[in-house]
């Protein structure tokens, strides 16, 4: 199954309650991805410009999409990313691959 890399920020409001309700988020994010047939592999608090970074595996991009629009249309996150990710055999076949295709750039 295909794995998935989300950041999240959340909004001043989400934030607000959560300080005055801290909740550990987890257990509702994986019931989502459950739901549409993947899984939560890990989450984490991060710093910077995304709040919260998680990684997933779900059975297409359609499944990790409809996850992500749901959680943002909750109102509690505001901007989202979602990178596909690759394993690492993954990643040498394309790179082995590369080595066989031919480009030609502009001139």
């Amino acid at each position: 199954m295909p794995y998935y890399m989300t950041q999240a920020s959340y909004t001043p409001e989400s934030w607000k309650i959560q300080t005055q309700n801290p909740q550990d988020r987890s257990k509702q994010i994986s019931a989502l991805l459950k739901a549409s047939g993947g899984r939560l592999v890990s989450l984490y608090y991060a710093f910077g410009e995304y709040d919260i970074v998680l990684v997933a595996e779900a059975p297409n991009n359609a499944a990790i999409a409809s996850v992500v629009i749901a959680a943002a249309a909750g109102g509690a996150v505001g901007k989202v990313k979602t990178t596909p990710l690759m394993t690492i055999e993954e990643g040498l076949e394309a790179i082995s691959n590369a080595g066989a295709i031919t480009y030609t750039p502009p001139k």
